[in-house]
């Protein structure tokens, strides 16, 4: 029995020898990819000494004597704080994740090869300007002798995640770039998933499933109309439980993403120059999509939001200009259905007859499984994309198949050749004119000099016959010549579309309601004059105009009714609900008890609305429709018919089904809360789990990657956080803003700026997370070009000196 102690406790402490050994050696080897912000380079490609100094928060500030070697340094500041980032977002550009993550991402693989994104990036890089090329290759050659540095140097393969992840990092070149800006514009674009919906709900209920997403429009002709004789899909549900984008490349073509924009001129400040203000929209990861940078180019200082692979500032300002860019409201893509000749997969009916596919194939390596072959098709409106969008079975008769019209699918896209104008631009007419290039995404950009503000929406859209049969609201038929393009065309001149006052101009994303910008254009206007920090409390508003539309309305025949019951019953917590209600302002406070009651409340009301009449599309709906809800309870054009239940004897109400909706809700929060209604917090449902894309779902990992944070809030505050929508706890944020930046052209280095992580995706650095919990806060941190105060408390100078 001894002599078994003795080999159990000699096993046990082998064991844990064994066990620190082996953290001991994967921290070792994981801190050599920290970068030493100190150290000095000798590299090929620079023309002289630069120095990037990298202020209290990492910001670097890069000094060079040319334009090209600026960009080389921000390529190798990029690389340092951020290569793990870098080679996803290539990989889900080209569409290469499942090689480094398996079978999980053969999907988003898929639908990038099938876009082409790669393919179209390569064939744009001739059409950028000379300016934009330099910029491109110097800034791929400084990535690529940051990596050649990693490998001659032994720097533990440049980031912690290679250990784990095989990936074998290829050169980058000028296209890299602009395919990830591809990306970006596909990740944009919520036009082909709003088109499908609209479609299932044509099929579910014809008469009026598509006023569901524009209740103030007409509804339009039954999509079964537009193939008669068709055999479709019966109705399904398409998303899984628990479903919400794949986050593994940081961006996914069809999450859409948002942001507000917004200034004022001199003359309504109180500081007498400019203000704008911007707060990019993205999903939330760790690390964020945003990283700060400021650039010294011949052109004058550019300081703001860079996305790594992107040599560029999207938000910032320089020492004449701050600007904003914000998704524009362009319905810049169409799915096409075409018909397959029976008994011949490879021809589609064309304009003239059967036509033969274009036809290509790819193979799709997969880590620990089998490479996939797929087989890419092309027809004259586009390619072919299957998986484009959950729902999109759902709506493609039978023998027919689905391509895509996007403007994005542009070979001669010059749009990055219109951000490196727009950060060399010194006044608002040179940076519309550089816009004037943008193609995908469509933009509004937000301008401000010191002489005025203007707001202009830049892209391209497409041509549309006026005989289009839906309008591009709905997928048209392919083979019909008035439902082609004709062309894509630009917007770049339609100025000041968001000018809302002398002196005052806004864009934010738009729904069928204009709730969001509503509640901008209330605050903008509410003040004569206004300062940096009123910019800020704008930014950062959490009351929510949809709560305070919709509650008047659906609890209107609820406050208040019936007397005193007893304490702890259904009736006293829906009285106590209520009463909470009643005195609400619409704040979306974390520490509030009615932001939680208000939205499970309207969840449930619109579940019941929707779902006898839809059927399984339905149970795809997870976000709010306010406008929706408006509607039916204002009974425009009949929509109170909603309100009755179809399978049941009796004719529901619409005061019914908001006493049964707050009933059932109330039973929900109950069950996880316990029955003190005053005791519920927002908070405890309503926070951001910023999850590393590769390493915060392994056990074990995830409680070092990953963030998490209670954030106030919600889907229709300016302070966005959307809502999961769906699984065990729908009210999740998974979004919001990755970037926040006010700009004071008055004093322009009291500008300020912020991102929702850190500078560093390094988990062992101290700027992994260090901006987060101001960023949650809502507290920035000093924007300036001075170089002094940069180098006064830097943490540290980085030297590259050209290579002997």
């Amino acid at each position: 029995m001894l002599k078994l102690f003795r080999w159990l406790l000699w096993l046990t402490v082998t064991l844990i020898l064994l066990l620190v050994a082996g953290a001991v050696l994967i921290w070792y080897f994981a801190i050599r990819s920290l970068p030493d912000y100190n150290g000095s380079y000798e590299m090929a490609g620079i023309s002289a000494p630069v120095e990037i100094v990298r202020s209290t928060e990492n910001v670097p500030h890069i000094f060079g004597e040319t334009d090209e070697d600026v960009f080389f340094a921000l390529g190798v500041a990029h690389a340092q704080d951020r290569l793990f980032q870098l080679t996803v977002l290539r990989r889900a550009a080209q569409g290469r994740l499942s090689e480094i993550y398996g079978a999980t991402a053969f999907p988003l693989d898929n639908l990038a090869r099938r876009l082409g994104l790669q393919e179209r990036a390569e064939a744009s890089v001739a059409a950028q300007d000379s300016e934009t090329l330099s910029a491109l290759e110097a800034y791929s050659a400084g990535i690529n002798e940051w990596i050649r540095q990693v490998n001659e140097n032994a720097m533990g393969k440049g980031a912690p995640e290679f250990f784990l992840f095989p990936d074998q990092i290829t050169y980058w070149q000028p296209a890299d770039s602009l395919a990830i800006l591809k990306l970006l514009a596909a990740s944009s674009s919520r036009a082909v998933g709003d088109e499908i919906l609209r479609a299932r709900l044509s099929l579910a209920w014809p008469e009026q499933g598509p006023a569901f997403l524009s209740p103030n429009d007409p509804v339009p002709a039954p999509y079964a109309s537009l193939f008669p004789g068709a055999r479709m899909a019966p109705p399904r549900r398409s998303l899984p439980e628990n479903a919400y984008p794949d986050l593994r490349g940081f961006l996914h073509p069809g999450i859409g993403l948002g942001a507000n924009g917004f200034a004022a001129s001199s003359d309504r400040t109180a500081a007498d120059g400019s203000l704008l203000a911007n707060d990019p929209q993205t999903p939330l990861t760790v690390p964020g999509l945003f990283y700060l940078a400021r650039l010294e180019l011949t052109s004058g200082g550019a300081i703001g939001a860079t996305i790594p692979g992107i040599p560029a500032i999207w938000s910032g300002r320089n020492q004449d200009l701050a600007w904003g860019l914000t998704p524009a409201a362009v319905d810049d893509a169409d799915i096409h259905i075409e018909e397959v000749q029976p008994g011949a997969s490879d021809r589609y009916l064309g304009l003239r007859g059967w036509t033969q596919f274009k036809t290509d194939s790819a193979v799709i390596r997969i880590l620990d499984g089998q490479s996939q072959r797929i087989t890419l098709r092309e027809t004259e409106n586009g390619p072919l994309v299957p998986g484009i969008d959950p729902g999109l079975d759902d709506v493609i008769p039978s023998g027919h198949v689905a391509s895509l019209s996007w403007t994005g699918l542009s070979r001669e896209d010059r749009t990055m050749s219109a951000l490196i104008g727009l950060m060399r631009s010194d006044s608002r007419e040179t940076a519309a004119k550089a816009m004037e290039m943008t193609v995908a995404p469509a933009l509004s950009a937000t301008l401000a000099d010191k002489a005025g503000v203007t707001q202009i929406i830049a892209g391209a859209r497409p041509m549309r016959p006026d005989g289009n049969p839906t309008g591009g609201m709905m997928p048209s038929p392919g083979w019909l010549p008035e439902a082609r393009w004709t062309g894509i065309s630009s917007i770049a001149d339609e100025a000041d579309q968001g000018q809302l006052a002398p002196g005052m101009v806004l864009a934010t994303e738009e729904g069928p309601d204009g709730l969001r910008r509503r509640r901008l254009a209330y605050l903008l206007m509410d003040r004569e004059v206004h300062s940096r920090d009123s910019f800020i409390a704008t930014q950062l508003d959490v009351v929510s105009p949809a709560a305070r539309a919709l509650l008047p309305l659906v609890g209107a025949n609820l406050w208040f009714s019936g007397e005193p019951t007893e304490a702890g019953s259904p009736e006293r917590q829906r009285q106590d609900a209520l009463n909470l209600l009643a005195e609400w302002d619409g704040e979306m406070s974390e520490h509030l008890p009615e932001p939680l009651i208000y939205a499970a409340w309207m969840r449930e009301l619109q579940k019941r609305l929707i779902q006898d009449e839809l059927g399984p599309p339905a149970e795809d709906i997870t976000q709010l429709h306010p406008a929706f809800i408006e509607a039916v309870f204002r009974n425009r054009n009949g929509a109170s018919r909603w309100c009755n239940i179809i399978q049941s004897a009796p004719d529901e109400d619409c005061t019914t089904i908001a006493r049964q909706a707050l009933d059932r809700a109330i039973i929900d929060l109950t069950e996880r809360f316990g029955p003190e209604v005053a005791s519920w917090r927002w908070g405890d449902v309503h926070y951001v789990r910023q999850n590393h894309p590769a390493l915060g779902g392994i056990s074990g990992l995830g409680w070092i990657m990953n963030l998490t944070q209670t954030v106030s809030g919600g889907e229709y505050t300016l302070a966005r956080s959307g809502l999961l929508g769906s699984g065990n706890n729908p009210y999740q944020a998974i979004n919001g803003a990755g970037y926040r930046g006010v700009y004071d052209l008055a004093d322009p280095d009291s500008s300020v700026f912020i991102i929702s992580t850190g500078q560093s995706g390094h988990p062992f650095s101290s700027h992994y997370d260090d901006l987060a919990e101001l960023w949650r806060r809502g507290e920035y941190i000093g924007m300036s070009l001075d170089p002094g105060l940069a180098r006064a408390a830097a943490v540290g100078v980085t030297r590259l000196e050209p290579a002997q």
